[in-house]
């Protein structure tokens, strides 16, 4: 792995761009920024919230999940998100416009009830998108997460599945049959076998809220976002050891990629370059992204 860019403010949710540019959301300062492939760096939009997970839409829109901001901890040389701030207002779902700067927040709640702290965000093939929502934590309880689905006109959202602890990464897999979450406190990856659009297939007696656990990272780790490789494995960024863990679509680990300096907040991967073979890694808690060259390709999102 090779440095990427630095300084950033808890970096997430990073999406490339086809001129080599990578879009990331800065949580801490609540911005969404653009770094060139030359390491320039330029603020496109100012959020009152804090964007989250990313990903472009059919409408040519960055669509960000607004978590509605942490509070924070220092870690050492870390910085670490800790609970919902005392202003804390809810968080929602919002699509930037990277040509005008305009930034229109698009949902808030699902039947009447207001969404607490979206995560992260995947479109499908039909034009609708998967996110998560993580929920928040307070000083003795935080939420049950619950995974949705919504159309990128604004016409409809909905409950996928509920409950979830912590639900974070969301992908799908290659041929679009299957939903996958990653839960960060439980350490375990789930997946749902998709009927309709924004509507699963719920086993019963197995993983929660009708999942089958498709792994669960062993000893004492955490997971965050994941990206899908167009050969189907799952790469989940892994909290506390500090990388990505490869998962094949049976379910075993295949490798295990630490980033350089250690830091146990790394919390996303994304792939772009000459043949998706590019992959992106945001090292959150010392502000960092790293670039390497990944064994295999990345699979091409939606839009």
């Amino acid at each position: 792995m090779t440095l990427f860019a630095e300084d950033l403010a808890f970096p997430e949710g990073p999406v490339v761009l086809e001129d080599g540019s990578l879009m990331i959301c800065e949580i801490k300062s609540q911005s969404v920024t653009r770094i060139t492939a030359d390491g320039q760096k330029t603020v496109l939009a100012q959020l009152h919230g804090a964007p989250n997970g990313a990903a472009f839409g059919p409408d040519g829109r960055l669509w960000v999940c607004d978590n509605g901001r942490f509070s924070w901890i220092r870690e050492g040389d870390w910085d670490a998100p800790a609970a919902e701030t005392r202003d804390y207002t809810g968080g929602g779902i919002i699509a930037l416009d990277l040509d005008t700067g305009i930034v229109e927040e698009v949902y808030r709640e699902c039947d009447g009830r207001p969404l607490l702290g979206p995560n992260d965000i995947v479109f499908d093939k039909f034009g609708g998108f998967y996110f998560t929502d993580h929920g928040k934590r307070r000083a003795r309880d935080l939420d049950c997460g619950a995974l949705y689905y919504a159309k990128a006109d604004g016409s409809e959202i909905k409950e996928v599945a509920f409950p979830l602890t912590t639900p974070n990464g969301v992908g799908l897999s290659p041929d679009g049959k299957l939903v996958y979450v990653a839960e960060t406190d439980t350490g375990h990856l789930l997946s749902w076998a998709i009927r309709d659009p924004g509507v699963v297939v719920q086993e019963s007696r197995r993983g929660p809220a009708g999942s089958s656990v498709v792994h669960a990272l062993k000893q004492y780790q955490l997971c965050d976002s994941l990206a899908i490789e167009a050969n189907g494995y799952i790469c989940i960024a892994s909290l506390i050891s500090g990388g990505i863990s490869v998962i094949s679509a049976e379910g075993d680990l295949v490798e295990f990629h630490p980033v350089p300096v250690d830091d146990s907040f790394v919390t996303n991967i994304c792939f772009g370059g000459p043949d998706n073979r590019t992959a992106y890694i945001t090292s959150s808690g010392t502000g960092r992204v790293y670039s390497a060259i990944w064994p295999r390709p990345g699979l091409p999102l939606a839009h």
